[in-house]
Formats: C-alpha cells, sequence, structure tokens
C-alpha cells in the first residue's frame, strides 16, 4: 500500500448563503470543522474545493491523501480553486464567493444549490499575495474572480493604512454586478461594464495617470488574456519591477480549470524545452 501524504484538509459546513448580485453567490462556511482551516495571512488565500465523483464510496472520513494513494486517479473528486473572501475567527466563519451562470459549470450551481448544513472539502490554503501598507500605492486589476481577493485587499489596507492611496479598476458584465467595497479613501475604484471590446481592461490600466517617481505594488488577477496583456504592460512600459507584481490568469476564455490548467502546464513544458 502507497504511503499517503498528508494534505491539509477541513470539513466545512454550510451555515447560510447570501445573493451578492445577479451572478455571484457567498457561501458562509463554518460547523465543527471550522477548527481544522488554517488561515495563511494572504488576502489571496486560495483553497481547492473537492467535489466528489458521482458513485464513488470515499473513506470515512473523509481524506483526501488516502484517496490520492489508494485510489485510481479516474475516481479522484474533482476539485476547482476559489479565494477565500473572508475568515472570521471570532464568530468562526469562512465565506467563500461564487460567480454563477446558471446550469453550466460546477462550482457555481453547486453554491446556488447549497443549503444550510450542506458540507464541502476544503483543501489549502495557498496563497503569496498580501498588500504591502508600506508601499507608495497600490494597483488592483481584476475581473469578477479577482473580486474576493480585491475585497480582501482592500479591507485589509482600511484596517491597517487607512492613508494608503491605490487605483482599482475592475471589470464585471454590467451595473448589477458592482459591489460594495470597503476601501480607503485614498484608493479610487473604477468599474467597467463588459462590452464587445475584448482590449477595454488593459486599455483603461493604460490610460492611468501614475503618479511620478512612486513605484505601485500591483495585483492583476483574473483572465489570462488581458493578465498577460498587462503584465507586458507593467513590465516593459511603466517599468515596474517583477518583485512589485502579483498576476495570475486565473482562468481563460472557453476552458474550464482542467482544461486552462492543462493549457498552462504545457505552455511551462515549451518555455522549459525551449530554454534547453
Amino acid at each position: 500500500m502507497a504511503e499517503a501524504r498528508k494534505t491539509r484538509q477541513a470539513i466545512l459546513t454550510v451555515l447560510r448563503t447570501e445573493r451578492l448580485s445577479p451572478h455571484m453567490v457567498r457561501v458562509v462556511f463554518g460547523g465543527p470543522g471550522f477548527g481544522e482551516f488554517e488561515p495563511n495571512g494572504f488576502t489571496d488565500a486560495y483553497v481547492k474545493l473537492v467535489f466528489p465523483c458521482a458513485g464513488v464510496r470515499y473513506p470515512e472520513p473523509f481524506d483526501i491523501s488516502v484517496v490520492r494513494a489508494e485510489y485510481p486517479r479516474e475516481q479522484w473528486p474533482t476539485t476547482r480553486t476559489y479565494t477565500v473572501r473572508y475568515h472570521d475567527a471570532v464568530n468562526q466563519e469562512l465565506a467563500i464567493d461564487f460567480v454563477w451562470h446558471g446550469d453550466s459549470g460546477l462550482a457555481g450551481p453547486w453554491a446556488a444549490a447549497a443549503q444550510p448544513g450542506d458540507q464541502l472539502v476544503v483543501l489549502g490554503p495557498g496563497g503569496a499575495y498580501a498588500p504591502d501598507p508600506t508601499a507608495d500605492w497600490h494597483l488592483f486589476v481584476g475581473d469578477e474572480s479577482a473580486l474576493p481577493a480585491i475585497g480582501a485587499a482592500l479591507e485589509r489596507l482600511a484596517t491597517e493604512a487607512p492613508s494608503a492611496r491605490g487605483q482599482v479598476v475592475l471589470e464585471v458584465a454590467d451595473a448589477a454586478e458592482e459591489q460594495k467595497l470597503v476601501a480607503p479613501p485614498g484608493c479610487s475604484v473604477t468599474w467597467l461594464h463588459r462590452g464587445a471590446d475584448p482590449d477595454a481592461l488593459p486599455a483603461a490600466v493604460r490610460a492611468l495617470e501614475f503618479p511620478a517617481g512612486q513605484q505601485p505594488q500591483a495585483f492583476v488577477h483574473g483572465e489570462a488574456g488581458f493578465v498577460r496583456a498587462l503584465r507586458r504592460h507593467l513590465l516593459n512600459e511603466r517599468g515596474m519591477s517583477k518583485e512589485a507584481l502579483s498576476l495570475s490568469g486565473y482562468w481563460r476564455k472557453g476552458k474550464n480549470e482542467d482544461g486552462w490548467q492543462a493549457e498552462k502546464a504545457a505552455e511551462r513544458a515549451a518555455e522549459q524545452a525551449a530554454r534547453g
């Protein structure tokens, strides 16, 4: 029998759901497994949500390490990556926001149908970014998939660095998808409504006036196409350092998470091969 490699996991219970906008659902978790989750201090703390395969009987209590060691890969649960919107140790609540587009996808429909008492296995968290309260100023750019991380970062700044300055550019489907964000007074928020121009978000960032002689800390996450375009812009045209950038393509148009992860792995392999 193969030795199971232990993975951090928590079995969380749904306490309630909240409809934040027509296409955004917040699921608030807690329950006996809340203490099993160990926050890491990052505002982009991400977790893997575990969705079992239908008809497969898993060990009880569920242990993802045992499943990966003893079950064939085709029976492994499907995972989806989401950002922790907030972790409230006092009230023992953990919230995750889901984009919902009807019956398509896996996690969105689950969240829309979730009821108090439902359980979900959460792996992690991972993460690498938290806003630096000493930065000259902050740049946040994203779409719906990045809204939870950006909202968490702005709240952190509002608490720890209320004099922080920044520019926030967010693209959502329409005005109904805008959310009320808690941010320092010096952080301006611009909402864009998605239209026919795929370059609208990068163009809005290119048009921003950066404070002269000051280096921002930038967080640019969301659809892979605009993240790639803004990576070039911020590094080559704005002269930012890689160390001041947090960039991640959470998803790609026309791909589900499995397809996007496979595509990223292939791109990394090609880059390594090209380097020899």
